[in-house]
């Protein structure tokens, strides 16, 4: 029987766990624990994120199988430290427990974990141990990295619709007309919540249809200029079937969106995309589709609705989407009310970042109220605008 080496335990610990976003400082330390003293050459850890996609298809070339190998990688990370550098001595450690501190940032752009048929992106971190004469002793510890998505942008909170028909046919034989016209609130949404599907089908058929709606996920992979994609149903509701002539109205019918990854958006070789469609199963024919976008975002819908959301989430004083709010507005409130002297004016101007620190979550939604009624000028009795002597005064009763 072999005799225990020296080395009882080379570990890798993070401290935040093992989920971490981008831009995030990743913290740990390597544990290392010795039956007795250990002569050491040099001990590394490196930080790795990586893409990888590989599938392999075959076809018939006569008597003989042609396979075919697609393969392709994309780095997201790459970091090394030396916790105990290589300087061409080596370094002995007594017996006992060594921990070893590390930091990695983390880069800005990264893309969410993933797990799929043909491909995956993982994050990991390893420890290399080098020993005089002897072989590297590894430890490996894999972590999750979340890329945070923002339901709250105008591109994601923007209504989706869409319309098809189709004459169904059997036997060369025209049946008659189904059409589906289908509406969510917005593209973005998170695990949990639930899109409310408006929706108008119009069966004038002879026979009955049956609608159907499902969230699906397509994820796709991209290896050597050539595409494999796979597709999955995540949720699914069925309707009642619309008897021949008759029509069939959602008023926001209630589809349940379930724990799911977010969307892969921000990797070269793997997207995971979702998308909702509207289906109505006809007899004797193929189904209608309808289908609409979807984004699963991380980050949920801002309790002060849509169109504070986007400012408040991005923590930005940016108030060009003010321009955005309908016409349609409350009564402004009285001048006195709004400025009474012009240091009351003055405090109408929007905060700096600087001034407001950790508070523009909450407080900041104040001085957004401010700024829905401008206030009337000072009065004067200049006229700003004096009408000129080459232009003749318009008689009122023209």
């Amino acid at each position: 029987m072999q005799p225990p080496g020296r080395v009882r335990r080379l570990a890798v610990r993070l401290q935040h766990g093992v989920a971490h976003g981008s831009g995030q400082l990743l913290h740990g330390w390597v544990q290392l624990e010795l039956r007795g003293a250990l002569r050491v050459r040099a001990l590394e850890v490196c930080a790795r994120g990586l893409a990888a996609v590989h599938w392999v298809e075959s076809r018939s070339i006569g008597l003989n199988v042609v396979y075919r190998d697609y393969t392709a990688y994309q780095t997201f990370l790459y970091r090394r430290r030396q916790l105990i550098p290589d300087n061409g001595e080596a370094t002995v450690l007594q017996a006992g427990r060594h921990e070893f501190p590390f930091t990695f940032q983390l880069p800005e752009t990264l893309a969410t974990s993933f797990e799929g048929k043909h491909g995956s992106v993982r994050y990991w971190v390893k420890a290399k141990l080098h020993r005089p004469w002897s072989t590297v002793k590894k430890a490996k510890k894999e972590f999750t990295v979340i890329e945070p998505i923002d339901i709250n942008t105008p591109a994601l909170l923007a209504p989706q619709a869409g319309a098809k028909e189709k004459l169904a046919r059997a036997w060369y034989c025209n049946r008659g007309q189904v059409s589906v016209t289908a509406k969510i609130d917005r593209k973005g949404y998170t695990p949990g919540e639930v899109i409310p599907i408006f929706a108008e089908i119009d069966n004038c058929t002879s026979r009955a249809v049956v609608p159907k709606a499902a969230i699906i996920q397509t994820q796709t992979f991209v290896a050597r200029g050539t595409k494999k994609q796979k597709k999955s149903v995540v949720t699914s509701i069925t309707g009642d079937p619309i008897p021949a002539g008759k029509r069939e109205v959602w008023h926001g019918r209630a589809l349940k969106i379930p724990p799911v990854g977010p969307s892969i958006l921000q990797c070269r070789i793997i997207q995971v995309e979702y998308s909702l469609k509207v289906c109505v199963d006809i007899p004797g024919t193929s189904k209608l589709l309808l289908e609409l976008p979807l984004v699963i975002g991380t980050i949920p819908l801002h309790p002060f609705g849509s169109r504070t959301s986007s400012v408040s989430s991005q923590y930005s004083v940016n108030l060009d989407w003010l321009s955005t709010i309908p016409e349609q507005l409350e009564a402004p409130p009285e001048y006195s009310a709004v400025v009474s002297s012009p240091e009351a004016e003055q405090s109408l101007a929007p905060p700096c970042r600087s001034e407001l620190g950790d508070i523009l979550e909450g407080p900041f939604f104040a001085y957004i109220q401010e700024f829905r009624f401008r206030p009337p000028p000072l009065y004067s009795e200049v006229d700003p605008n004096p009408a000129s002597d080459g232009i003749r005064p318009r008689c009122m009763t023209c």
